[in-house]
């Protein structure tokens, strides 16, 4: 589990219009931090460190120190609101966690062994990832970085579910929670769509030679129309 702290102050002055003063300074993000038994907190992130955190995939699926006057409150990210063309991020959501509660949260799947992959390397297959992320419920000291699959010694034409993913201890799926029909596909290898060049070949040479024959009928027939 990946360290990450953000320095932030209380907002007091709220509102459309002191949201994008607070913007327009550009040094800190406007946000608001919410859960647990306390009330929502508008709060302002320091951009600079904001925006080197957010860099990081980790970030979006770790414990969070948020520093408030020198007191600490654990955090994960639960949305960012993006500008709508420019790279900004406009407003932050982050959720308090207790050390003590079992919370959600999606976490990236990482695929590894495609180098050693029998199905790609050996069997002209391709890998087909259908899940980048799962959602997962666990308490925060259980709570991993990411989750990881091994596709090195699958075939042609297998098929991996969320069962198929190897869960730390203290970590449950949300989907597989709810029963076996939830067992959703995260990948699978599938033979490669892309032909062959002697195919290609073969249809170019049989698109020519039609090609050639409508010209000779077209030829012909203009022929006729001449001599009548």
């Amino acid at each position: 589990m990946s360290d990450f702290k953000l320095n932030v102050k209380v907002r007091d002055d709220l509102g459309k219009g002191a949201s994008r003063r607070l913007r327009r300074e550009d040094k800190y993000i406007p946000a608001i931090v919410y859960g647990g038994d306390r009330a929502p907190r508008p709060i302002a992130v320091e951009k600079a460190a904001f925006y080197k955190a957010i860099e990081d995939e980790l970030f979006f699926s770790s414990l969070i120190d948020l520093v408030v006057d020198g007191k600490k409150y654990q955090v994960v990210v639960r949305d960012l609101q993006r500008h709508p063309y420019k790279p900004l991020v406009t407003h932050a959501d982050f959720m308090r966690v207790s050390a003590k509660e079992i919370f959600t949260m999606n976490v990236p799947l990482h695929v590894t062994g495609q180098d050693e992959c029998v199905g790609i390397k050996d069997q002209d297959g391709e890998l087909h990832q259908l899940m980048t992320e799962v959602e997962i419920s666990c308490l925060p000291k259980d709570l991993p970085d990411y989750l990881e699959v091994d596709i090195a010694k699958l075939e042609v034409g297998t098929t991996l579910h969320l069962s198929d993913v190897t869960l730390p201890e203290g970590v449950t799926s949300v989907a597989l929670s709810h029963g076996e029909e939830y067992d959703y596909a995260i990948l699978n290898i599938a033979k490669s769509r892309v032909r062959d060049e002697e195919e290609i070949e073969g249809e170019e040479a049989a698109a020519g030679e039609e090609s050639a024959e409508k010209d000779q009928e077209g030829g012909e027939e203009e022929g006729e129309n001449k001599s009548e």
